[in-house]
Protein backbone atom coordinates (compact mmCIF):
# COMPACT_ATOMS: atom_id res chain seq x y z
CA UNK A 1 0.00 0.00 0.00
CA UNK A 2 1.12 3.36 -0.79
CA UNK A 3 2.40 5.56 1.63
CA UNK A 4 -0.13 8.35 0.39
CA UNK A 5 -2.76 5.85 0.47
CA UNK A 6 -2.20 4.85 3.82
CA UNK A 7 -2.20 8.75 4.79
CA UNK A 8 -5.54 8.93 3.50
CA UNK A 9 -7.06 5.46 5.12
CA UNK A 10 -5.66 6.85 8.85
CA UNK A 11 -7.51 10.30 8.32
CA UNK A 12 -11.05 8.74 7.37
CA UNK A 13 -10.09 6.37 10.29
CA UNK A 14 -9.95 8.93 12.57
CA UNK A 15 -12.77 11.22 11.12
CA UNK A 16 -14.96 8.31 11.31
CA UNK A 17 -14.10 7.88 15.15
CA UNK A 18 -14.89 11.65 15.69
CA UNK A 19 -17.89 11.77 14.25
CA UNK A 20 -18.92 8.64 16.70
CA UNK A 21 -18.12 10.20 19.41
CA UNK A 22 -20.00 13.44 19.07
CA UNK A 23 -22.78 13.39 21.52
CA UNK A 24 -26.06 12.41 19.44
CA UNK A 25 -28.26 15.17 17.73
CA UNK A 26 -25.28 17.86 17.66
CA UNK A 27 -26.41 18.03 13.69
CA UNK A 28 -29.80 18.56 14.06
CA UNK A 29 -30.93 22.38 13.70
CA UNK A 30 -27.11 23.04 14.99
CA UNK A 31 -28.06 22.14 18.47
CA UNK A 32 -26.72 19.90 20.74
CA UNK A 33 -29.18 17.67 22.28
CA UNK A 34 -28.74 16.25 25.97
CA UNK A 35 -26.26 13.50 26.12
CA UNK A 36 -26.32 10.09 27.20
CA UNK A 37 -27.99 9.60 30.70
CA UNK A 38 -29.70 12.94 30.67
CA UNK A 39 -33.48 13.13 31.95
CA UNK A 40 -35.19 14.70 29.02
CA UNK A 41 -38.90 16.42 29.37
CA UNK A 42 -40.73 16.34 25.98
CA UNK A 43 -42.78 18.81 25.32
CA UNK A 44 -44.82 19.51 21.85
CA UNK A 45 -45.63 22.48 19.75
CA UNK A 46 -48.77 21.60 17.46
CA UNK A 47 -50.09 24.69 15.54
CA UNK A 48 -50.41 26.61 12.10
CA UNK A 49 -47.13 27.94 11.12
CA UNK A 50 -47.92 28.85 7.84
CA UNK A 51 -49.81 30.56 5.87
CA UNK A 52 -52.19 33.75 6.63
CA UNK A 53 -52.44 33.01 10.63
CA UNK A 54 -48.83 31.66 11.18
CA UNK A 55 -47.70 34.28 13.62
CA UNK A 56 -50.14 32.51 16.16
CA UNK A 57 -48.32 28.83 15.53
CA UNK A 58 -44.91 30.38 15.37
CA UNK A 59 -45.15 32.72 18.15
CA UNK A 60 -46.14 29.41 20.60
CA UNK A 61 -43.35 27.76 19.19
CA UNK A 62 -41.00 30.43 19.70
CA UNK A 63 -42.40 31.31 23.69
CA UNK A 64 -41.77 27.64 23.84
CA UNK A 65 -38.44 27.04 22.74
CA UNK A 66 -37.51 30.47 24.66
CA UNK A 67 -39.01 29.27 28.02
CA UNK A 68 -37.47 25.54 27.52
CA UNK A 69 -34.04 27.76 26.87
CA UNK A 70 -34.33 29.60 30.44
CA UNK A 71 -34.67 26.46 32.08
CA UNK A 72 -32.12 24.71 30.43
CA UNK A 73 -29.56 27.23 31.09
CA UNK A 74 -30.37 26.40 34.57
CA UNK A 75 -29.54 22.75 34.15
CA UNK A 76 -33.09 22.04 33.50
CA UNK A 77 -36.20 21.88 35.31
CA UNK A 78 -36.34 20.01 38.64
CA UNK A 79 -39.24 17.86 39.95
CA UNK A 80 -38.79 16.37 42.82
CA UNK A 81 -34.73 16.87 42.96
CA UNK A 82 -33.94 15.82 39.40
CA UNK A 83 -33.48 18.02 36.74
CA UNK A 84 -34.45 17.26 33.48
CA UNK A 85 -33.87 19.02 30.31
CA UNK A 86 -36.71 20.56 28.43
CA UNK A 87 -37.06 19.30 24.61
CA UNK A 88 -39.14 21.32 22.04
CA UNK A 89 -40.04 19.35 19.10
CA UNK A 90 -42.78 21.43 16.99
CA UNK A 91 -45.30 20.37 14.33
CA UNK A 92 -47.11 22.81 11.78
CA UNK A 93 -50.84 21.79 11.15
CA UNK A 94 -51.25 24.62 8.22
CA UNK A 95 -54.66 25.23 10.10
CA UNK A 96 -55.86 22.30 8.47
CA UNK A 97 -58.22 19.63 11.03
CA UNK A 98 -57.01 16.33 9.23
CA UNK A 99 -53.35 17.47 9.43
CA UNK A 100 -54.13 18.88 12.98
CA UNK A 101 -54.91 15.23 13.80
CA UNK A 102 -51.97 13.40 12.10
CA UNK A 103 -49.99 15.72 13.81
CA UNK A 104 -51.03 15.16 16.96
CA UNK A 105 -50.98 11.58 16.52
CA UNK A 106 -46.67 11.83 15.55
CA UNK A 107 -46.71 13.67 19.12
CA UNK A 108 -48.26 11.08 21.13
CA UNK A 109 -47.97 8.09 20.04
CA UNK A 110 -44.17 8.43 17.47
CA UNK A 111 -42.57 11.21 20.12
CA UNK A 112 -44.32 9.90 22.95
CA UNK A 113 -45.15 13.35 24.36
CA UNK A 114 -47.34 14.00 27.04
CA UNK A 115 -47.66 17.84 27.16
CA UNK A 116 -48.62 19.70 24.16
CA UNK A 117 -49.02 23.30 23.37
CA UNK A 118 -51.70 23.89 20.87
CA UNK A 119 -53.39 24.21 18.57
CA UNK A 120 -55.27 27.92 17.94
CA UNK A 121 -58.36 27.05 16.62
CA UNK A 122 -61.59 25.38 17.24
CA UNK A 123 -61.15 23.30 14.30
CA UNK A 124 -58.05 21.83 14.94
CA UNK A 125 -58.38 21.38 18.29
CA UNK A 126 -61.73 19.74 17.96
CA UNK A 127 -60.18 16.95 15.39
CA UNK A 128 -57.03 16.36 17.64
CA UNK A 129 -58.82 16.13 20.70
CA UNK A 130 -59.64 12.32 20.42
CA UNK A 131 -55.81 11.31 19.82
CA UNK A 132 -55.01 13.52 22.55
CA UNK A 133 -57.56 12.12 24.88
CA UNK A 134 -57.54 8.55 24.10
CA UNK A 135 -53.35 8.62 24.18
CA UNK A 136 -53.63 9.95 27.75
CA UNK A 137 -51.92 13.80 27.01
CA UNK A 138 -52.51 17.06 28.02
CA UNK A 139 -52.89 20.38 25.66
CA UNK A 140 -53.12 23.96 26.05
CA UNK A 141 -54.83 25.50 23.76
CA UNK A 142 -55.93 28.49 22.13
CA UNK A 143 -59.11 27.72 20.70
CA UNK A 144 -62.70 29.17 22.65
CA UNK A 145 -65.41 27.30 22.18
CA UNK A 146 -66.49 26.02 25.42
CA UNK A 147 -67.67 22.41 24.67
CA UNK A 148 -63.95 21.75 24.38
CA UNK A 149 -62.68 22.66 28.32
CA UNK A 150 -66.33 20.86 29.46
CA UNK A 151 -66.86 17.50 30.40
CA UNK A 152 -66.45 14.92 29.37
CA UNK A 153 -63.58 16.89 28.14
CA UNK A 154 -60.62 17.34 30.86
CA UNK A 155 -57.27 16.95 29.18
CA UNK A 156 -57.64 20.36 26.97
CA UNK A 157 -56.45 23.63 29.18
CA UNK A 158 -57.43 27.26 27.55
CA UNK A 159 -54.22 29.10 27.45
CA UNK A 160 -55.51 32.88 27.47
CA UNK A 161 -58.61 34.91 27.13
CA UNK A 162 -61.80 34.56 25.08
CA UNK A 163 -63.81 36.88 23.32
CA UNK A 164 -66.65 36.18 25.86
CA UNK A 165 -64.06 37.61 28.46
CA UNK A 166 -62.24 40.60 26.16
CA UNK A 167 -65.51 41.44 23.75
CA UNK A 168 -67.06 43.67 27.02
CA UNK A 169 -64.05 45.22 27.40
CA UNK A 170 -63.21 45.80 24.21
CA UNK A 171 -67.04 47.13 23.58
CA UNK A 172 -67.21 49.29 26.99
CA UNK A 173 -63.72 50.99 26.41
CA UNK A 174 -65.13 51.78 22.40
CA UNK A 175 -68.44 53.70 24.37
CA UNK A 176 -66.98 55.17 26.96
CA UNK A 177 -64.08 56.49 24.88
CA UNK A 178 -65.03 56.28 21.84
CA UNK A 179 -68.31 57.30 21.98
CA UNK A 180 -69.02 54.25 19.77
CA UNK A 181 -73.05 53.41 19.69
CA UNK A 182 -73.34 51.07 16.22
CA UNK A 183 -71.48 48.03 15.25
CA UNK A 184 -71.05 45.64 12.63
CA UNK A 185 -69.72 42.14 11.91
CA UNK A 186 -67.55 40.41 9.53
CA UNK A 187 -66.12 37.17 9.63
CA UNK A 188 -64.17 34.04 7.89
CA UNK A 189 -66.46 31.58 7.24
CA UNK A 190 -64.59 28.60 9.29
CA UNK A 191 -66.03 27.79 12.66
CA UNK A 192 -63.49 29.71 14.46
CA UNK A 193 -64.43 33.01 13.23
CA UNK A 194 -67.78 32.37 13.08
CA UNK A 195 -67.72 31.24 16.92
CA UNK A 196 -66.31 34.46 17.74
CA UNK A 197 -69.05 36.61 15.87
CA UNK A 198 -71.67 34.56 18.18
CA UNK A 199 -70.04 35.41 21.22
CA UNK A 200 -69.59 38.84 19.92
CA UNK A 201 -73.20 39.43 18.95
CA UNK A 202 -74.26 38.77 22.31
CA UNK A 203 -71.81 40.74 24.16
CA UNK A 204 -72.88 43.45 21.98
CA UNK A 205 -76.51 43.47 22.26
CA UNK A 206 -75.73 43.16 26.44
CA UNK A 207 -73.93 46.21 26.30
CA UNK A 208 -76.33 48.24 24.49
CA UNK A 209 -74.86 48.62 21.00
CA UNK A 210 -76.83 48.48 17.86
CA UNK A 211 -76.25 46.26 15.09
CA UNK A 212 -75.81 47.60 11.52
CA UNK A 213 -75.12 44.26 10.07
CA UNK A 214 -73.36 40.66 10.82
CA UNK A 215 -73.95 38.37 8.38
CA UNK A 216 -70.83 39.17 5.80
CA UNK A 217 -68.20 36.96 5.73
CA UNK A 218 -65.05 35.55 3.21
CA UNK A 219 -64.07 32.85 2.27
CA UNK A 220 -60.14 31.86 3.80
CA UNK A 221 -57.85 32.32 1.06
CA UNK A 222 -59.43 35.28 0.20
CA UNK A 223 -56.81 38.34 -1.23
CA UNK A 224 -59.48 40.85 -2.38
CA UNK A 225 -61.26 42.28 0.44
CA UNK A 226 -63.02 45.33 -1.23
CA UNK A 227 -66.00 43.80 -2.42
CA UNK A 228 -67.03 42.12 1.58
CA UNK A 229 -65.28 45.47 2.72
CA UNK A 230 -67.77 47.69 0.82
CA UNK A 231 -70.88 45.85 2.11
CA UNK A 232 -70.02 46.18 5.44
CA UNK A 233 -69.07 49.83 5.60
CA UNK A 234 -72.13 50.89 3.59
CA UNK A 235 -74.20 50.80 6.82
CA UNK A 236 -71.47 53.37 8.26
CA UNK A 237 -71.36 52.08 11.52
CA UNK A 238 -69.11 53.64 14.21
CA UNK A 239 -67.24 49.83 14.74
CA UNK A 240 -66.25 47.31 12.50
CA UNK A 241 -65.24 44.22 14.40
CA UNK A 242 -63.17 41.52 12.98
CA UNK A 243 -64.42 38.55 14.26
CA UNK A 244 -61.53 35.94 14.60
CA UNK A 245 -59.22 37.34 12.03
CA UNK A 246 -55.93 36.24 11.68
CA UNK A 247 -53.10 38.49 11.39
CA UNK A 248 -52.65 37.85 7.95
CA UNK A 249 -55.90 38.63 7.00
CA UNK A 250 -56.61 41.89 9.33
CA UNK A 251 -53.94 44.21 7.50
CA UNK A 252 -55.49 43.63 4.66
CA UNK A 253 -59.06 44.40 5.68
CA UNK A 254 -58.00 47.66 7.42
CA UNK A 255 -56.81 48.80 4.27
CA UNK A 256 -59.26 48.05 2.10
CA UNK A 257 -61.58 49.57 4.30
CA UNK A 258 -59.78 52.77 4.80
CA UNK A 259 -58.92 53.24 1.25
CA UNK A 260 -62.83 52.98 0.54
CA UNK A 261 -63.20 55.95 2.88
CA UNK A 262 -64.30 54.54 6.51
CA UNK A 263 -62.99 56.67 8.63
CA UNK A 264 -64.65 54.73 12.06
CA UNK A 265 -63.20 52.24 14.88
CA UNK A 266 -61.91 48.47 13.78
CA UNK A 267 -61.62 45.96 16.46
CA UNK A 268 -60.49 42.21 17.17
CA UNK A 269 -60.77 39.78 20.16
CA UNK A 270 -57.44 37.82 18.71
CA UNK A 271 -54.01 38.85 19.11
CA UNK A 272 -52.45 40.76 16.26
CA UNK A 273 -48.73 41.20 15.02
CA UNK A 274 -47.21 44.95 14.65
CA UNK A 275 -45.15 43.67 11.97
CA UNK A 276 -47.54 42.87 9.89
CA UNK A 277 -49.93 45.70 10.53
CA UNK A 278 -47.16 47.74 9.79
CA UNK A 279 -45.46 46.47 6.22
CA UNK A 280 -49.56 45.93 4.89
CA UNK A 281 -51.47 48.58 6.16
CA UNK A 282 -49.29 50.95 7.98
CA UNK A 283 -50.76 54.22 9.35
CA UNK A 284 -54.24 53.05 8.22
CA UNK A 285 -54.22 50.52 10.99
CA UNK A 286 -53.48 53.69 13.61
CA UNK A 287 -56.43 52.70 16.43
CA UNK A 288 -56.98 49.04 15.87
CA UNK A 289 -57.94 47.81 18.94
CA UNK A 290 -56.88 43.99 19.70
CA UNK A 291 -56.21 41.36 22.38
CA UNK A 292 -52.24 41.55 23.85
CA UNK A 293 -49.76 40.53 26.33
CA UNK A 294 -48.68 42.65 29.50
CA UNK A 295 -45.15 42.79 28.21
CA UNK A 296 -44.82 47.01 28.68
CA UNK A 297 -42.51 48.41 30.73
CA UNK A 298 -44.64 49.51 33.59
CA UNK A 299 -45.62 45.80 33.62
CA UNK A 300 -42.97 43.16 33.12
CA UNK A 301 -40.97 41.63 35.78
CA UNK A 302 -37.11 41.01 35.94
CA UNK A 303 -37.80 37.07 34.74
CA UNK A 304 -40.05 38.67 31.61
CA UNK A 305 -37.31 41.31 30.33
CA UNK A 306 -35.34 37.57 30.21
CA UNK A 307 -38.01 36.12 28.31
CA UNK A 308 -38.37 38.76 26.09
CA UNK A 309 -34.54 38.60 25.20
CA UNK A 310 -34.60 34.98 24.94
CA UNK A 311 -37.62 34.91 22.26
CA UNK A 312 -36.44 37.92 20.32
CA UNK A 313 -33.20 35.92 20.14
CA UNK A 314 -35.04 33.22 18.70
CA UNK A 315 -37.46 34.85 16.45
CA UNK A 316 -35.34 37.41 15.18
CA UNK A 317 -37.84 39.89 16.73
CA UNK A 318 -40.25 40.83 19.13
CA UNK A 319 -44.51 39.99 19.33
CA UNK A 320 -46.54 41.36 21.94
CA UNK A 321 -48.84 38.50 21.24
CA UNK A 322 -45.77 36.22 23.10
CA UNK A 323 -46.81 38.26 26.16
CA UNK A 324 -49.77 35.49 26.59
CA UNK A 325 -48.13 32.52 24.71
CA UNK A 326 -45.17 32.36 27.78
CA UNK A 327 -47.50 31.31 29.90
CA UNK A 328 -48.54 27.91 28.66
CA UNK A 329 -44.94 26.11 28.85
CA UNK A 330 -44.43 27.81 32.42
CA UNK A 331 -47.98 26.71 34.26
CA UNK A 332 -47.24 22.45 32.39
CA UNK A 333 -43.97 22.98 34.16
CA UNK A 334 -44.99 24.60 37.28
CA UNK A 335 -47.92 21.98 37.80
CA UNK A 336 -45.28 19.02 36.99
CA UNK A 337 -43.38 20.43 39.80
CA UNK A 338 -46.27 20.44 42.39
CA UNK A 339 -47.37 17.13 41.03
CA UNK A 340 -44.23 15.17 41.15
CA UNK A 341 -42.51 12.78 38.78
CA UNK A 342 -46.06 10.50 38.62
CA UNK A 343 -47.12 13.16 35.97
CA UNK A 344 -44.82 12.91 33.57
CA UNK A 345 -46.27 9.59 32.44
CA UNK A 346 -49.71 10.14 34.16
CA UNK A 347 -51.48 13.16 33.52
CA UNK A 348 -54.41 11.91 36.03
CA UNK A 349 -51.65 12.70 38.48
CA UNK A 350 -51.22 16.46 36.68
CA UNK A 351 -54.84 16.93 36.55
CA UNK A 352 -55.53 16.37 40.01
CA UNK A 353 -52.81 18.87 40.84
CA UNK A 354 -54.76 21.79 38.80
CA UNK A 355 -56.67 22.89 41.76
CA UNK A 356 -53.33 23.51 44.00
CA UNK A 357 -51.39 25.33 41.82
CA UNK A 358 -51.14 28.88 43.34
CA UNK A 359 -47.82 30.91 42.37
CA UNK A 360 -46.49 34.70 42.15
CA UNK A 361 -47.07 35.54 38.51
CA UNK A 362 -43.34 34.90 37.43
CA UNK A 363 -44.07 37.35 34.22
CA UNK A 364 -44.96 40.89 36.11
CA UNK A 365 -43.47 42.45 38.86
CA UNK A 366 -47.07 43.76 40.58
CA UNK A 367 -47.82 41.21 43.20
CA UNK A 368 -50.63 38.97 41.63
CA UNK A 369 -51.23 35.63 41.85
CA UNK A 370 -51.51 33.06 38.61
CA UNK A 371 -53.74 29.90 39.08
CA UNK A 372 -56.30 27.88 37.05
CA UNK A 373 -59.40 29.07 36.35
CA UNK A 374 -62.36 28.83 34.17
CA UNK A 375 -64.58 26.70 36.66
CA UNK A 376 -67.62 29.14 36.35
CA UNK A 377 -67.32 28.69 32.71
CA UNK A 378 -66.71 25.28 32.19
CA UNK A 379 -67.36 23.38 35.22
CA UNK A 380 -63.74 22.95 35.71
CA UNK A 381 -60.63 24.70 36.37
CA UNK A 382 -59.50 24.40 32.80
CA UNK A 383 -58.16 28.01 31.84
CA UNK A 384 -54.96 29.77 32.53
CA UNK A 385 -55.92 33.17 34.63
CA UNK A 386 -53.29 35.10 32.54
CA UNK A 387 -53.57 38.59 32.65
CA UNK A 388 -56.29 40.66 29.80
CA UNK A 389 -54.59 43.18 28.15
CA UNK A 390 -56.08 45.12 25.39
CA UNK A 391 -53.70 47.03 22.89
CA UNK A 392 -54.35 49.48 19.99
CA UNK A 393 -51.91 49.80 16.97
CA UNK A 394 -49.63 52.90 16.84
CA UNK A 395 -47.39 53.82 14.26
CA UNK A 396 -45.65 50.31 13.81
CA UNK A 397 -46.00 48.99 17.44
CA UNK A 398 -48.85 48.26 19.96
CA UNK A 399 -49.17 50.25 22.97
CA UNK A 400 -51.20 48.80 25.98
CA UNK A 401 -54.93 50.62 26.43
CA UNK A 402 -56.44 48.58 29.38
CA UNK A 403 -54.66 45.17 31.83
CA UNK A 404 -57.62 43.64 34.06
CA UNK A 405 -56.02 40.74 36.55
CA UNK A 406 -59.02 39.70 37.63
Amino acid sequence: MGRKRRTSVLLAVVLIFFLISLPVGVFAEGKKEPGPGQAVLKVGVLGVMSGAAASWGLVMKYCTEAIAQLYNEKGGVEIDGKKYKIEAISVDDKNDPKVAKTGMERLVYQEKVKYIIGTNIDDTTASSQPVLESSGAINITYAFARELFKAPHSNTILGMHTPYTSAPVIYKYMQEKRGVKTVSFIARNDADSLYERTEGLEVAKAVGLKIISWKDTYEPGTTDFFPVITKVISGNPDLIVLSGVSPGDAPQLIKAARELGYKGNMSTETAQDAKILMEVAGDYANGYVSVGGASTPEWRSPYMEKFMDAYTKIAGEWNDEAGTKCYALEMILLTLQKAGTAALTDVEVFKKTIPQVVVQNPFIKQDLSLRYVGAEIFGQPRQIGVPLVINQYKNGDFETLIVKTD
